[in-house]
């Protein structure tokens, strides 16, 4: 018997598929494909959802931190190789133990992991090399390059598996000749560290927006992150929604003007006779407080109603005067309408912050 739910992200996986799809298309058939699943799969649930991509035929997946890998390969995510794109971590052993590949974006934490290598007797393993071309977050700048390849030839048990640098901006058309600038250094670049290691490591920049704006430098392998769960920088892209975030009403109350008030802080103004629908989703569950007094507007059976008062830690309060729902009726906070861009637009964010908000006690789904 299934066991009755008041909210759940559903992940619609013939969206998923859909997206997948559309960038495998765009590659060469050699090209790999790289899914990241940090941050549970941006908020999606990261065993459901890698599972859905291993199926899908993804080649490599990455997640930012150890215990992110080891939750994945405790999953049942066994074939695949995992990247850990922050390797600077105490966790080195257990990345070892899981067989995670980390990556190393400085000369200190690759002398780190060799050490513990040295101690294992371990004679080889893979891992990745950030080189830092202009987003100035992590890697290898370009006058370091010299250090790196020294500590290389000396120590050939660390097995370069790829070579990689992230765009800054190449989901905006104004920083295109910084995008190609980017792309440019990070040839030569790796290219310096192919011929001193004397073999082809996996190499590799594009990140979504690059897919769609710069498919001709896919290169050995690309990114995929927010371009799967259906976000594109692009207008008329043919991504769709990866989920929705659902629940359903658990009471409703006729109220009139002698009611006075809704809420926390009284905030919520009733100057007319109103339905009022309580939804079991707060600011806990990842509905942002702006969203609240009328800010934002949810789906309920097929239109589009607005918040009232504050929104509360684990309950909202939406007017759902002249709709006809009922008690136990579907509310839609995002979805297919309205989208995780349009919550970000009210709220002056990106979707990103929107989807990896919801709060892990919300059971995910696969539909």
């Amino acid at each position: 018997m299934k066991k009755e739910t008041f909210a759940e992200l559903e992940i619609i996986t013939k969206n998923v598929l859909h997206n997948f799809k559309y960038f495998k298309n765009k590659l060469n058939i050699k090209t790999k494909l790289l899914v990241l699943i940090k941050a549970n799969s941006y908020g999606h649930g990261a065993i459901e959802f890698s599972k859905i991509m291993e199926r899908a035929g993804a080649d490599y997946f990455a997640v930012a931190h150890p215990i992110e890998g080891i939750e994945l390969r405790a999953g049942g995510i066994k074939k695949t190789p995992i990247m850990v794109l922050i390797g600077e971590t105490n966790y080195y052993k257990e990345l070892i133990e899981h067989r995670l590949e980390p990556c190393f974006p400085n000369i200190n934490s690759l002398k780190n992991f060799y050490k513990i290598l040295k101690g294992l007797d371990i004679d080889s393993y893979p891992v990745h090399l950030i080189l830092d071309t202009g987003m100035h977050r992590l890697g290898f700048m370009k006058r370091e390059i010299p250090e790196l390849l020294n500590f290389l030839k000396k120590h050939p048990q660390i097995r370069v598996k790829s070579v990689f640098s992230h765009l800054a901006a190449s989901d905006e058309k104004k920083w295109d000749k910084f995008t190609l600038e980017q792309i440019t250094q990070f040839q030569e670049l790796a290219h310096q560290i192919e011929e001193c290691i004397g073999y082809h490591p996996l190499c590799h920049i594009l990140n979504s927006a690059g897919i769609e704006r710069f498919t001709k430098y896919q290169m050995d392998m690309v990114r995929l992150g927010i371009g799967v769960y259906g976000i594109s920088s692009i207008k008329h892209s043919n991504l769709k929604p990866a989920a929705a975030l659902k629940c359903k009403i658990i009471q409703i109350k006729n109220l009139g003007p002698k009611d006075g008030t809704i809420g926390y802080g009284r905030h919520g103004k009733i100057t007319k006779h109103s339905q009022i629908a309580t939804i079991p989703l707060g600011y806990a569950d990842g509905i942002d407080r702006r969203l609240g007094n009328g800010k934002a507007k949810f789906l309920v059976k097929g239109k589009l109603v607005p918040t009232i008062g504050n929104i509360c830690m684990d309950m909202s309060m939406i007017d759902i005067t002249g709709s006809g729902a009922k008690v136990g009726d579907t509310v839609t906070i995002f979805g297919e309408k309205p989208t995780a861009q349009s919550l970000a637009k009210i709220l002056g964010t990106i979707p990103y912050e929107i989807i990896t908000s919801v709060n892990r006690r919300i059971r995910r789904v696969s539909k």
